[in-house]
């Protein structure tokens, strides 16, 4: 587990390290260039740098936390990637189903993969369990559609990075998105008028809306503020257990 600063979550835990590009919002992976860079450090996860490797000891790493968490599963990997074996992913969903008092955030941009074992009954979805999906562009919206075939309690979009214009948004059963420009050095453009966009069609759908942030070169100097304010909005939702 480790302290995290994406602003939508609390900390990171990864039962899984290592991905493979699926399309162009993997162009520029934050997680590959991290990866490398903790290898280079020596750390013993990233031994294989950002090839897919599964690490079961931490499985038991949330039984151990006291306090309520908001987890962001997977910040380095994807849980639904093809090569990770259905017992073990099965096993991380036990772990999450173990622990109510923690709120574990999924994201994938497989969600193909996901829905496939959801109807084939290998995932069983708790309400702390939050499942989102990726959708840098309108090529990717058919994620959206798989999402919400979905038995999961509650469903939210990744938008970031946002690289292309999404006017149209089917927010059906969608509980919570998040909107961001990419960063660094190679960041592409995120129009703002495609980021309003966003944001009308969430508030005329009832649906929070969070704004990350707008990216480009330098993160920071560019800040978060979308007409003048920041938008922290979190979808509701009741603590179990």
């Amino acid at each position: 587990m480790s302290q995290s600063s994406i602003e939508w979550t609390e900390m990171t835990w990864n039962p899984t390290t290592g991905c493979t590009k699926v399309s162009q919002g993997c162009k520029y992976c934050y997680a590959e260039v991290m990866a490398k860079r903790l290898q280079a450090m020596g750390l013993e996860k990233y031994r294989n740098a950002f090839e897919l490797t599964l690490h079961p000891n931490v499985l038991e790493e949330p039984y151990k936390w006291k306090k309520p968490k908001i987890v962001f599963v997977n910040s380095m990997s994807d849980l639904f990637h093809k090569d990770v074996p259905k017992e073990f992913i099965r096993k991380v969903f036990r772990t999450m189903q173990d622990n109510p008092r923690h709120i574990f955030q999924l994201l994938t941009k497989r969600p193909e993969i996901m829905l496939a074992y959801d109807q084939q009954g290998i995932l069983e979805w708790t309400p702390n369990i939050w499942m989102g999906v990726s959708v840098e562009d309108s090529r990717v919206t058919h994620r959206i559609d798989l999402l919400q075939s979905s038995r999961a309690h509650l469903k939210f979009l990744s938008c970031e990075p946002l690289i292309g214009p999404l006017d149209e948004l089917d927010l059906t059963d969608i509980d919570w998105v998040i909107v961001g420009g990419e960063s660094g050095p190679k960041a592409r453009y995120m129009a703002p008028a495609w980021v309003e966009s966003i944001r009308r069609q969430c508030s005329a759908e009832e649906v929070a809306f969070f704004f990350k942030q707008w990216g480009g070169k330098n993160k920071k100097k560019s800040g978060r503020l979308l007409n003048g304010r920041t938008y922290d909005e979190m979808p509701v939702y009741e603590e179990v257990g």
